[in-house]
């Protein structure tokens, strides 16, 4: 009996073991490709789930089923215009035939080589046919700002800015017509990578312009152009600011002068009119009593010419001092 009981427990174990070599587990992430010997076997394995093989002879390869990422090196590339730019891009693409996957590249090392070798061409082949502001503009739309891309102002004059701003719209003029456009491109770009990448059972899904920068050797330059376009719009726009200063203080002067004149004009009637009184009161007085009115007068010319500092030489038979010499007599 001890010995039927090792056989069983042999046979148990090779069993277990023949059954755990010829199973498999297929993520939802992952696709199989079979092989024996070293062909492909059958067709792939792209459902998840528990699979069997036959052990020890066949063999399982495992590729990702979702999307994958490709960063290309940036690099330098002229446009059309003669512009040296680095233009750094980015794809993602899937396997999508893991069988010619499995026969061609096998591996993501050797994918990644294939698609920098398939990609970076057609790269630079597009931003070489088109000028740079192809490759950074999707479109014509307007932009946000009142300068076109070339650095020109188009800013409308002070009295459209003065109108209002739904029966004067402001107009953006570009001097360039974007007949392509970025996102254009970037098709263009797919559209010449993805047949060459068939053969290798990978679809490119997308391919994307990540940066685009200028060449170190102008890049301070076109800061130190774009920097000194700024400080002349700034320039620009402190200038109309002084100019409309000047008109306010210019209308204030004008007001406050008007101002001016009205309350002087209004005080000189209402001294006319002081004075026109006074002298009627004076004259009506002179009729009553001229010798007093006369005595008053004098007394005036008195308080007005003389003070305590004052020295006065006149002739005794002067009428000056004549009420002083009725005084005296007295």
């Amino acid at each position: 009996m001890m010995k039927y009981k090792g056989i069983i427990y042999v046979v148990l174990f090779l069993t277990a073991f023949i059954l755990f070599t010829s199973a498999y587990i297929v993520d939802e992430t992952e696709q199989v490709v079979i092989t024996q010997f070293g062909k492909v076997v059958g067709d792939p394995v792209t459902t998840p789930g528990l699979n069997f093989k036959v052990p020890f002879i066949q063999k399982a390869s495992y590729f990702p089923k979702n999307l994958q990422e490709w960063d290309g090196d940036p690099g330098q590339i002229p446009t059309k215009d003669k512009t040296f730019i680095w233009v750094d891009t980015f794809a993602r693409w899937k396997i999508v035939d893991p069988i010619k996957y499995f026969q061609t590249v096998n591996n993501m090392t050797s994918a990644q080589s294939r698609l920098d070798d398939i990609i970076d061409p057609a790269v630079r082949n597009f931003v070489t046919s088109y000028r740079l502001v192809e490759s950074v503009r999707n479109s014509d739309r307007p932009m946000d700002t009142f300068e076109s891309f070339d650095g020109t102002e188009n800013n409308p004059s002070p009295d459209v800015q003065n109108k209002d701003a739904k029966e004067q719209p402001q107009k953006h003029i570009s001097q360039y017509k974007i007949e392509v456009g970025r996102s254009e491109i970037n098709k263009k770009i797919i559209a010449q990578a993805q047949p060459k990448l068939e053969a290798f059972g990978i679809e490119l899904v997308d391919v994307k312009i990540k940066r685009i920068n200028y060449v170190e050797k102008v890049r301070d330059a076109v800061y130190g152009r774009m920097i000194a376009e700024r400080k002349q719009i700034a320039e620009k726009f402190r200038s109309e600011g002084r100019g409309e200063a000047s008109n306010i203080r210019g209308d204030k002067e004008k007001e406050l002068q008007l101002i001016k004149s009205q309350a002087y004009k209004t005080a000189q009637e209402i001294k006319g009119k002081a004075d026109a009184k006074a002298t009627a009161i004076y004259a009506d007085s002179y009729g009553v009593d001229p010798g007093f009115y006369s005595l008053v007068k004098t007394l005036d010319v008195y308080k007005s010419a003389l003070d305590k500092s004052s020295t006065l030489v006149i002739s005794t038979e002067s009428d000056f001092m004549k009420y002083f010499k009725g005084i005296k007599g007295e």
